[in-house]
C-alpha cells in the first residue's frame, strides 16, 4: 500500500502557467496558489479513493489499476479512462494532460504535462 496516507502540498512548480493553459479562471489560480491542500490516498489493492481537499471543496476519485473508470476534473468535467501503474508510477490521462503519482522518499510527487508546461507537485506524508 505505497500510496495509502494523507499528504499536505510542500512545493509547486508551474502552477499558474499549467492552470492558465487548462483555462482555469484567474480568481481559482490565485485562491489556489498559496492554499497548502491535502491529498488523501486510501487503497486497497488495485483500488484506489483519491481525494483533494480544498477549502469547502473535495474532489474524490475512485478507481482500479487497469480498469476502465469515470473520473471527474478540478473543473468538474466527468470522462472516462484506464488508470495504470507503470514501473511504480500511477499514470492516468485526463482530457488535456498526462498526469504522474509516484512515492519519492516518503513524499508524494505528481507531474502533470500539457502543451510543453509541467507542473510539479510535491506533497509530504503527514499520516
Amino acid at each position: 500500500m505505497a500510496f495509502a496516507g494523507k499528504y499536505e502540498v510542500d512545493s509547486q512548480e508551474n502552477y499558474e502557467a499549467f492552470m492558465k493553459l487548462l483555462s482555469i479562471p484567474d480568481e481559482k489560480i490565485q485562491k489556489g496558489k498559496d492554499f497548502k491542500y491535502t491529498t488523501e490516498v486510501v487503497q486497497n489493492g488495485n483500488d484506489f479513493t483519491w481525494s483533494q481537499i480544498y477549502p469547502g471543496f473535495t474532489l474524490t476519485n475512485n478507481f482500479t489499476i487497469g480498469q476502465e473508470s469515470e473520473m471527474e476534473t478540478m473543473g468538474g468535467k466527468k470522462f472516462k479512462t484506464t488508470v495504470r501503474l507503470e514501473g511504480g508510477k500511477i499514470t492516468v490521462d485526463f482530457p488535456n494532460y498526462h498526469h504522474t503519482a509516484e512515492i519519492v522518499g516518503g513524499n508524494l510527487v505528481e507531474i502533470s504535462q500539457a502543451g510543453g508546461v509541467v507542473f510539479k507537485r510535491v506533497s509530504k506524508k503527514v499520516a
